[in-house]
């Protein structure tokens, strides 16, 4: 996520090798550069390394604080003197975005109260965010939320344990953490989306920024895995938040430019100028053929899939249920699609999904006889009891804020507005909790009385740093809405984490 392999290589580092893989040969002619988790395995792997080291020297690095017993342990095991150094590196997450981090945990939390193991590894890996960015935040969280609470006490434990790592050099108006719950908003995570990168991630799904393709019907050997990281790929730098509509011409736009700069097949390699100008313009082509071929076979299938699964019809009822309130037509419309065999089971038991957060109270719900259709389907009895498992984790009991309704006059006239001026596209009315929690947030507006500060102190002026961090995990559509507000407030730079980052599927 951080390096590719090709610059790693021109840092001449020639080997790469996990501490725990058996049978590693002893080199004594290479230094090795260690970069590890803090763990008490790790440390314990490290310990039998030094006591027969396999290369000549050793610098370690740890992702996080460690210990002063681990570093005790370890410089006992070093007899023959091969450490030359032993640092903390922060860096005890995973950075996917410019603004977007994520420690790849997929449920962290047991009913409403954290998995202890879980909070213990989202507290090192929040403070080492901290760190590595050079922040010592006041603290605000979600008071709904027993789960935000906790790991806001937890963090602050480490800040006051390590207050000498904390003690960076005062700003005007101190940086905030903000800590919600991803049950205050479980719609987001079960729409489709628009965008290259969160399409991407719902249709094919992205795992530290590599693309699975092996199920595309026939596909090349060399694009089974692809990456996709707006660090050394500047076409997916560009495109990652527009809309698919626009991704589909300017994937027309590369492939005409690379057709211009297209080697000549009969190109005569006369003169040593000739060859000399072939071999400086290969590895660009080269590339460039490599990104071409890449984009091309993932927005190909984006497209299949969405054809396939008839994801315009069912994208168009999501949003609906997200954001309008017509009952009726609402659950006309579910059960039109539940009862057409181009829908899948996924998408079938998703639309179940928001019909029940979206109206588990109305008068006249339908959803026993949704639940009696998504049976008929065939469909195993699985998805019946994820309906209810996901009302149970975000429906109106589990939530601390008012998901659905308009707040005030202005809302209301905002979306009227909105509805007359026609809406901009059908796919993207969508806005997440999220983006009206930090606007809130930004213009100072945001109730103590919901997001109260832990400890005593609180902001007077409005805060410029943020870090937002999402219990139970974040998307790639609350990623869009925090580039957005980043670009429309300067003055103010957010940063979104989440324990993990979250499609449907997950």
């Amino acid at each position: 996520v951080v390096y590719t392999q090709s610059e790693i290589l021109q840092r001449e580092v020639y080997l790469f090798e996990r501490l725990d893989s058996p049978n590693r040969e002893p080199m004594k002619h290479l230094k090795a550069i260690c970069f590890l988790r803090p763990t008490k395995e790790n440390v314990e792997l490290l310990v039998q390394e030094l006591r027969r080291p396999k290369y000549s020297v050793y610098f370690i690095y740890f992702s996080n604080v460690i210990s002063k017993s681990d570093v005790k342990a370890l410089a006992e095991a070093d007899e023959q003197e091969v450490v030359a150094e032993v640092q903390e590196f922060y860096g005890d997450y995973i950075a996917v975005n410019p603004h977007v981090f994520s420690l790849n945990l997929l449920g962290c939390c047991r009913g409403h109260s954290w998995d202890p193991a879980q909070l213990t590894r989202t507290t090192q890996g929040l403070t080492a965010l901290l760190l590595s960015l050079k922040k010592c935040p006041m603290i605000r969280y979600q008071l709904s939320s027993e789960p935000a609470k906790r790991l806001a006490e937890c963090v602050k434990q480490v800040i006051t344990k390590e207050y000498e790592l904390f003690d960076f050099r005062r700003t005007e108006v101190p940086p905030l953490l903000l800590i919600l719950d991803r049950s205050d908003d479980a719609i987001t995570p079960l729409l489709n989306q628009w965008t290259y990168q969160a399409m991407v991630h719902e249709l094919l799904g992205i795992n530290n920024n590599r693309i699975d393709l092996s199920r595309v019907p026939g596909i090349s050997k060399d694009l089974r895995e692809v990456v996709l990281s707006a660090e050394n790929d500047e076409f997916y730098a560009n495109n990652m938040y527009l809309n698919f509509a626009e991704i589909g011409t300017n994937i027309k736009n590369l492939m005409e430019d690379f057709q211009r700069r297209k080697p000549k097949e009969q190109q005569k390699l006369e003169s040593i100028a000739d060859m000399k100008a072939f071999v400086e313009n290969y590895p660009q082509f080269k590339k460039m053929s490599g990104t071409v071929s890449k984009h091309v076979t993932v927005v190909g299938e984006l497209s299949r899939l969405v054809a396939e699964r008839n994801l315009l019809e069912v994208s168009e009822v999501e949003q609906e249920l997200a954001c309008q309130s017509d009952h009726s037509s609402a659950l006309q419309s579910v059960r039109r699609l539940l009862q057409s065999p181009r829908v899948s089971e996924l998408d079938a038991a998703r639309l179940v999904m928001l019909y029940a957060l979206r109206y588990e109270r109305h008068g006249s719900s339908g959803l026993p006889a949704l639940l009696e259709e998504l049976r008929g389907r065939g469909g195993s009895d699985r998805y019946r009891k994820l309906v209810s498992a996901v009302v149970e984790y975000g429906g109106k009991r589990a939530r601390g804020s008012d998901l659905f309704s308009p707040k005030d006059a202005v809302a209301i006239t905002k979306q009227f507005l909105k509805g007359l001026k026609g809406i901009e596209n059908v796919y993207t009315q969508h806005q997440p909790l999220l983006q009206e929690t930090l606007d809130q947030l930004i213009k100072g507006k945001l109730k103590d009385s919901q997001y109260p500060y832990l400890g005593p102190n609180t902001l007077r002026d409005r805060p410029q740093d943020i870090i937002v961090f999402l219990i139970g995990g974040a998307t790639y559509e609350e990623a869009l809405a925090v580039f957005n507000l980043n670009r429309s407030n300067p003055g103010v730079r957010i940063v979104l984490g989440g324990t993990t980052i979250h499609n449907t599927r997950r």
